[in-house]
């Protein structure tokens, strides 16, 4: 069986509150759920039905008397003195050893004062974004050049801005192909005398490339026969 807690407060300065037990149905969530409430005069404060999260109505199984400690702290209250906390022992000045990684060479151990590192690392933040940006307005200007080299009167000097830019002037196309295959197959006799040719050509056959610039995306084999 599985529970859920499930505590309501209506707080007022009573502490004599009302507890009710709630059941959902066994053959499909099986919650067990404890609903606490004060109506502020130590009564019943009459709650009979409730909804389990699973959307289904619970069954009310006991009510019994529940004593409840006045909260003296607000949520707001909490969230404020948390919003901004720093650490008594935080000192920006520490000295910090590092490594400093180094590709596939050997790494480097470095010194340095916290308050160097957090520059460090928040202009390499900055770096980043600049250089994302930069690759985005790059990848535009790919765009535009391909789009307009072809009917250019200055290819010339669409050209030398790629190279500058390091963009190759490339474009994908999409391509299909027919391609009519023959060979043999040897069979054994005695243990392959039932084995399916079709099948046969239709797992085991397939299309590649020996070029790196094409890349066979999807291929189908058709019309398998035997000669």
């Amino acid at each position: 069986m599985s529970v859920a807690w499930c505590i309501i407060l209506f707080m007022t300065n009573e502490l004599i509150s009302s507890k009710y037990t709630f059941a959902c149905d066994p053959e499909h969530c099986d919650c067990l759920i404890e609903l606490t409430s004060s109506d502020g005069f130590g009564f019943p404060s009459g709650v009979t039905e409730l909804t389990c999260p699973c959307g289904r109505k619970t069954t009310l199984l006991s009510v019994e008397h529940a004593t409840i400690t006045p909260l003296t702290q607000t949520k707001e209250e909490k969230m404020e003195t948390t919003e901004h906390l720093v650490p008594d022992t935080y000192n920006s000045n520490l000295l910090v050893t590092y490594k400093k990684i180094n590709g596939y060479s050997n790494p480097e151990y470095i010194t340095d004062k916290v308050t160097s590192i957090e520059w460090d690392l928040h202009n390499a933040r900055q770096s980043q974004k600049t250089l994302s940006s930069l690759q985005s307005k790059i990848d535009t200007v790919k765009d535009i050049i391909t789009e307009a080299y072809g009917d250019s009167d200055d290819q010339e000097t669409l050209r030398s801005i790629a190279e500058a830019l390091n963009i190759a002037l490339t474009r994908t196309i999409e391509w299909s192909a027919t391609i009519e295959v023959s060979g043999t197959m040897e069979l054994d006799l005695l243990e392959d005398s039932d084995t399916d040719v079709e099948s046969e050509i239709y797992d085991n056959l397939s299309v590649d490339s020996n070029h790196g610039n094409i890349e066979v995306i999807d291929q189908e084999v058709t019309n398998v026969r035997e000669n």
